[in-house]
């Protein structure tokens, strides 16, 4: 065994990471192992920081001896305060805390408890809280390595989420109080430093204090996030001087690394920098919810249409006191909105969107179509089963090349935004995807809350709906104009169409069924019932202009059922099929193993699509869909398997779509892009 994979071989088959730490922390711990014989074979061994006597290395142990080094090298500790293996009594039972610090003044008391020997969140969070109740410690800490969680242990019943712990001649409300901006957010994002996703935090949340709320888990969290969101984008100017700061001292590959990416913002002075309002800093929870409400108000004034205008915090005083301290440390402003997406849909589905067979479209599947649709400025974009609007929010940053930041849109880019268009039938999602649309098009959106199959009835929403006509009057009066014929909802002339519609359950209603040539059987007498998909290849259709170009998810069955032969001629009939590209089994984990394809097709135009009968399409099939079995993201590591960051700051999922702006190999849209080249297709030709 040498030492250089002594660490990893003790690691392996466990649930234990060392993500958490640095290469210069792993390094030192592993120059400390050495071997001995025990039991008959080599074993590794290393004199303990805190108890001077040779021990064992099992996983835990590792992450413990890297903990511990930490606490005393890095906040100060001196070993005296350490103890580990601390007995903490139940009744008749004793148990074992893995790390204990001691109180400053009173040596015998418990001050921090670190918990490591749960691998999963929940279970150590339990553990944790019971040891700390146990002993009266304020502070809890719980690592695996790979993530980490910092408590305050606020009463018996409540475990509050801090920044960190207080350093050794710290006090917790030197923690709670400390100055904090948009710089100290980017340096201690949960996300990146925690390894959590916001999904996680939300978890958390609903174990700690939601579930047992008597609230609408959906609207309170939104509520949140929505305030969190306008919080960060008040230090929109901070963010400039941050990214000047980055780019004059970092090179493209070091913003890579988050940790020097952090040591490079530490050498910024913020002193001039505002303050962010979305934190606990220590006050009552009565005046905290006071502040935060106010915070909610000013987001609605900035952002309407998305909350009613008299809408507040339903959850009590001390349960908003848990989930701002929750949210706090979250760096919301991300550049592919994988962070927000993840949440939201979690939280939509909790409601009802997973029973109509609808979910969020991962961003890298949003990004491939994006890339090889190639949206143009000029040009009209919709989504018709928008969802949280991935596709047109994706479709702004190729227009305007702005990201998911709190940066100023420019005036001459706004026209682009606002020729971007979204349509679902659902309320939630249609305020979800409102939101990001308001940001990411600073402030005005196309987002409008109908059934795109039912278009005969919209009239009912844009004519004789007062509060409806109020939210989303200005953004169906864009849509009007692109209208085919005066007056009616069926034709319009898009440019570009991009959708995952719901592909669970079938249309049974007669009256919307004989609004489409679909809904008939070849020798055209009326179908009983109609798969939603089907209903929406047509409809999907009818959006566009002649030479209009589409990507659509649909069910792989789509295109090997021998009864749906007739949808694969429909499709031929109207347009050329361009692509079909196979995604993962994994891609819409974990709520449908369903297997699914996107189609890529241009309608037939005597100009930018001429009919022929014989063409070559491009037929691409993905082995490395960005998720496991169980649906969760898998992340792109390093070396010494710590997550790789992109340019912004962000983690890259690891998938063969396309290149992630470089940070991947080639990948289907890149191979696409060089196919399309050659054969002219009218969005790939120059001029």
């Amino acid at each position: 065994m040498t030492q250089t994979d002594i660490l990893q071989t003790i690691l392996k088959d466990s649930n234990y990471n060392l993500s958490l730490f640095s290469d210069e922390e792993i390094e030192a711990l592993r120059q400390q192992v050495f071997t001995k014989e025990a039991r008959g074979k080599e074993t590794p061994f290393i004199n303990c920081i805190v108890r001077d006597k040779e021990i064992q290395l099992k996983p835990e142990e590792v992450v413990r001896q890297l903990y511990a080094t930490r606490l005393i090298e890095q906040y100060g500790y001196p070993k005296k305060r350490l103890a580990f293996e601390y007995a903490v009594t139940f009744g008749r039972e004793k148990k074992s805390a893995d790390i204990v610090i001691f109180d400053k003044d009173r040596t015998d008391t418990a001050y921090i408890v670190v918990e490591l020997k749960k691998p999963k969140l929940k279970d150590g969070k339990n553990q944790l809280r019971s040891y700390c109740n146990a002993t009266g410690a304020p502070i809890g800490v719980w690592t695996n390595g790979e993530k980490i969680s910092h408590y305050h242990r606020k009463d018996p019943n409540y475990f509050e989420d801090i920044t960190d712990i207080p350093k050794g001649n710290q006090t917790l409300k030197d923690i709670l109080s400390e100055r904090f901006t948009l710089r100290d957010l980017i340096i201690k994002d949960k996300i990146a430093n925690e390894r959590k996703s916001l999904k996680d935090i939300i978890l958390e949340m609903e174990d700690e204090v939601l579930a047992n709320a008597g609230v609408d888990v959906f609207e309170e969290v939104f509520k949140l996030i929505f305030t969190k969101l306008y919080d960060e984008f008040g230090s929109k100017k901070d963010k400039d001087i941050i990214e000047y700061h980055l780019d004059q001292n970092l090179d493209e590959e070091e913003r890579g690394d988050y940790e020097k990416l952090k040591e490079c913002l530490e050498t910024l002075n913020d002193k001039k920098f505002r303050v962010m309002e979305f934190r606990n800093t220590g006050q009552t929870d009565t005046e905290l919810k006071k502040k935060i409400q106010e915070l909610f108000n000013e987001a609605k004034n900035q952002w309407h249409g998305v909350f009613p205008e008299g809408s507040s915090f339903e959850l009590s005083d001390s349960h908003l006191s848990v989930c701002v301290s929750s949210l706090q440390d979250v760096k919301l402003f991300n550049s592919n909105l994988l962070v927000v997406d993840e949440a939201f849909e979690y939280l939509v589905n909790k409601s009802a969107k997973g029973e109509k067979g609808q979910y969020f479209t991962p961003r890298h599947v949003i990004d491939m179509c994006v890339q090889m649709l190639n949206p143009k400025r000029g040009e009209y974009m919709i989504d018709t089963a928008s969802g949280s609007c991935g596709f047109p929010v994706h479709t702004i940053f190729k227009l305007t090349g702005h990201l998911f930041t709190n940066a100023e849109i420019p005036d001459e880019e706004k026209q682009h935004v606002l020729k971007v268009f979204g349509i679902d039938f659902d309320e939630k999602t249609v305020r979800v995807a409102r939101t990001l649309n308001l940001i990411a098009g600073d402030g005005e959106t196309n987002v409008l809350h109908l059934n795109t199959l039912d278009f005969e009835r919209w009239n009912d929403k844009t004519e004789k709906d007062p509060k409806w006509i109020n939210t989303y009057g200005k953004g169906f009066d864009r849509l009007e104009k692109l209208r085919s014929d005066k007056g009616e909802n069926k034709n319009f002339n898009f440019d570009i169409l991009m959708a995952n519609p719901p592909f669970a359950g079938d249309i049974k209603e007669s009256r919307i069924l004989h609004q489409y040539e679909l809904g008939f059987k070849g020798n055209g007498k009326a179908q009983s019932k109609v798969g939603r998909d089907i209903l929406f290849i047509e409809r999907n259709l009818d959006f566009l202009k002649p030479g209009g170009r589409m990507a659509i998810v649909l069910p792989q069955g789509r295109f090997n059922n021998t009864s749906d032969k007739h949808i694969r001629e429909f499709i031929a009939q109207h347009g050329r099929i361009l692509a079909v590209v196979g995604l993962h089994g994994n891609t819409f984990k974990p709520h449908t193993g369903t297997k699914t394809s996107v189609l890529f097709v241009q309608k037939w135009d005597d100009k930018l699509c001429p009919k022929v009968d014989d063409y070559p399409i491009f037929f691409a099939v993905s082995e490395k869909g960005g998720k496991d079995n169980s649906g969760d993201y898998i992340y792109v590591k390093n070396g010494n398997g710590q997550y790789k960051l992109d340019k912004n700051g962000h983690l890259i999922v690891d998938h063969d779509l396309h290149n992630h702006g470089g940070e991947l190999p080639d990948g289907i849209a890149e191979a696409f892009i060089e196919w399309a080249e050659k054969e002219k297709l009218s969005f790939w030709v120059e001029g």
